[in-house]
């Protein structure tokens, strides 16, 4: 994200029609993490460390060839940054945008698979504070 972007507020029309970018980024990003999961288990049957002992400077230094999936995964995130989201994690596939609801700045919370905007928490709370938007009567501001 842009620094001049740090402020911006989007609404929730603005999100969705992020989504379909989203949602391809996002595919792509999940399945390069399968791929560094398999690979970072190879690793591990290799040499005999838990794989969740070992980092993945471990996995480039034993495979070079494996700093291209690395920089495919910077990449990707890289794209969700420029939407203007934050990237919350690959596994549930998060993305937050900063939004305004009742004069409170809020992150509406898009999770992957889903269609359109459903969701919103506030900025102290992740995921488990999500609430759907439905619930609030206030319309979330550009």
């Amino acid at each position: 994200m842009h620094e001049d972007d740090e402020s911006r507020l989007f609404s929730v029309a603005e999100v969705n029609e992020l989504i379909p970018r989203l949602d391809h980024i996002m595919e792509r990003l999940q399945l390069r993490a399968v791929e560094l999961r398999e690979a970072l288990d190879d690793l591990a049957r290799e040499t005999g460390q838990p794989a969740s002992d070992l980092e993945v400077a471990h996995l480039v230094q034993r495979w070079p060839e494996k700093s291209q999936l690395i920089e495919e995964l910077q990449l990707l995130v890289g794209q969700i940054d420029e939407c203007g989201g934050h990237f919350k994690g690959i596994d549930l596939g998060l993305v937050d945008f900063p939004a305004e609801i009742d004069g409170e700045i809020v992150l509406l919370c898009w999770q992957y698979g889903e269609k359109e905007v459903s969701h919103w928490h506030p900025l102290e709370s992740g995921f488990g504070g999500r609430r759907p938007l439905s619930s609030t009567r206030a319309t979330v501001l550009q």
